[in-house]
């Protein structure tokens, strides 16, 4: 199999590895920044990486990729953590992201096969709409807090399993200890990338595992006030102005991360 960071030095020996959230982040921003974004790592795959970190599944990252100027990412954290994959770049299955069983052992073994009774035990829970897509590793709704009933989140911890509530909209129910922060450094650990050339960008609570972890992080402009206040002053963290993807530029910039680092063109 042939895949994306195959033909491209590995990622241990690329200077600087982006891990990004797609919705508000690497997706967000002016039309300006976000080709500035684009055409910058493009133009430097040999010395950047690019991994995304987000809630979207495998189907999904495929379309974006195929059929938008969003680059191609080497490794893809989706599901909300519970998928760790790869992208295949053979002529047959071009972009097509391609789970790493050895990474995502634990995980499947943590959810053990879960979905039925989660979606079982929260059918009818007010606020709680179930989302149709068929995931691997967990079950996420959409939340509507002013109908919710916060007898759904006691209903999740009997079962053994993590809730997480973000953007006030997702109601997501994950596998214990399994979130966007732990799998992305699984996977760092795994392709012996040194944390300190990663830079980890979010701007929602499902990303607070992931600009916690301990790596240089940006929460762009515009971030939910709530992961704003669970972040705190940590010193790894940049808050950005900038919106979307000029966020990630000007913490690129401001951290020192890449010796040619572009500033964003627009500044909200």
């Amino acid at each position: 199999m042939t895949t994306l960071a195959a033909v491209a030095p590995p990622l241990s020996e690329r200077g600087f590895v982006l891990a990004t959230d797609l919705d508000g982040t690497f997706l967000g921003g002016s039309e300006a920044d976000r080709s500035a974004l684009y055409r910058w790592i493009e133009a430097r795959r040999a010395e950047i990486g690019l991994i995304f970190v987000t809630g979207r599944d495998p189907a999904f990252l495929e379309t974006l990729c195929a059929e938008t100027p969003v680059p191609w990412p080497d490794y893809v954290v989706g599901d909300v953590g519970t998928t760790i994959a790869e992208m295949t770049m053979e002529a047959e299955n071009r972009g097509r992201v391609r789970p790493m069983p050895s990474l995502e052992a634990e995980i499947a073994a943590l959810w053990a096969e879960a979905g039925p009774a989660v979606r079982a035990a929260l059918d009818g829970a007010p606020g709680l709409a179930l989302q149709p897509t068929p995931f691997r590793f967990r079950v996420s709704y959409d939340y509507d807090p002013a109908a919710f009933d916060p007898a759904a989140i006691a209903t999740v911890a009997a079962l053994g399993h993590d809730h997480l509530i973000s953007a006030d909209r997702f109601f997501d129910v994950l596998p214990k200890g399994v979130s966007k922060g732990p799998s992305l450094r699984r996977l760092l650990a795994h392709l012996e990338v040194p944390e300190t050339r990663v830079l980890a960008a979010g701007d929602t609570l499902n990303d607070l595992s992931m600009l916690a972890c301990g790596v240089p992080a940006v929460a762009v402009g515009g971030s939910e006030p709530a992961l704003l206040a669970e972040l705190g002053e940590a010193g790894h963290l940049h808050r950005a102005e900038a919106l979307g993807a000029g966020g990630i530029l000007e913490a690129i910039a401001a951290l020192g991360l890449h010796p040619a680092s572009p500033q964003p063109e627009t500044s909200r």
